[in-house]
């Protein structure tokens, strides 16, 4: 058994969530993850990474500002346990809103299905999705 991580820690551990992990860093995000919380993060695995475009991808490793906003959009200020959803829209960390539904076992966020709910950290919980989610663009 490991001894409890933070949410940044947590993630760096799990291979499936290799990208989100170096976006993490490049963002300079990791600090942030590591505070006391809580958060909610909902991880796109790699595999929903490779359903984004390309010069999607390029765009954001070009813009840091951008990264961190999509970034963000996938984080709840609270610790949010898959049993504790409730149908609606809750704020994410960027200052948008994400709608969160459930269904019996099955919990989405906006389009992305979670995969894995309930991965606890020492300062909050992770959810692994099977999509990236980009925030609606501010006017």
């Amino acid at each position: 058994m490991s001894s409890p991580k933070s949410v940044a820690d947590t993630i760096a551990a799990d291979s499936s969530l290799s990208t989100l992990n170096g976006l993490i860093v490049k963002a300079g995000l990791t600090p942030t993850l590591q505070d006391a919380g809580p958060f909610t993060v909902f991880a796109p695995t790699n595999e929903a990474f490779k359903a984004v475009p390309a010069k999607t991808m390029d765009a954001l490793a070009k813009d840091p500002a951008m990264l961190r906003n999509v970034l963000t959009y996938h984080v709840l200020a609270g610790k949010v346990m898959s049993g504790d959803v409730k149908n609606g829209s809750v704020k994410t960390v960027n200052g948008a809103s994400v709608a969160l539904a459930k269904a019996g076992e099955f919990l989405t966020v906006e389009e992305s299905m979670v995969q894995t709910a309930n991965i606890v950290a020492t300062n909050g919980v992770i959810h692994t999705v099977d999509r990236v989610m980009i925030p609606p663009v501010k006017k």
